[in-house]
């Protein structure tokens, strides 16, 4: 199941995060996709905003991980920088796993770059500019998943 949404606005982006936000329960790993300014980071702090996290959400960048409090942990990667490693040299610089053991939110940019260090179960989300916003289409990898996007793809939910 593939489900796609056209947003017209930051806000609409955001909201759609949160939405998501408010049915995770700890422990999924979410790949963002997408070329520069289509959104990602954005969908990130909407995501926040519906975990319960005040702080500000910028992307990780040059740090590569941040990690974020709320009602549950939002660990924010940005895999930009991460382009071209093997899989070992990646759990090595970051400890991917390790953040995905930890019972949290793992949000992945760029996520494509380390398409051979991401577990098989996830959720993709593919953004593109369109002519009057945003495409955000949603691609699940497991049942746990597809289940999260068809709940999300109700109309009204």
């Amino acid at each position: 199941m593939v489900w796609q949404v056209e947003t017209q606005c930051e806000t609409e982006t955001k909201e759609l995060a949160r939405k998501l936000a408010q049915r995770l329960i700890g422990g999924e790993v979410i790949c963002l996709v997408g070329e520069l300014g289509s959104g990602k980071t954005t969908f990130v702090q909407g995501l926040a905003e519906g975990l319960g996290i005040e702080a500000p959400i910028i992307s990780p960048t040059f740090t590569i991980v941040r990690e974020y409090f709320g009602r549950l942990s939002l660990f924010h990667i940005d895999a930009y920088r991460l382009n071209g490693l093997s899989v070992d040299e990646i759990q090595k610089q970051i400890g991917l796993w390790d953040y995905m053991e930890r019972g949290g939110v793992v949000a992945i940019e760029w996520a494509d770059l380390i398409a051979d260090a991401l577990p098989s179960e996830r959720l993709d989300i593919i953004f593109s500019h369109t002519e009057n916003g945003r495409l955000i289409k949603f691609e699940p990898h497991g049942k746990i998943y597809e289940h999260l996007v068809s709940a999300l793809s109700v109309k009204g939910s």
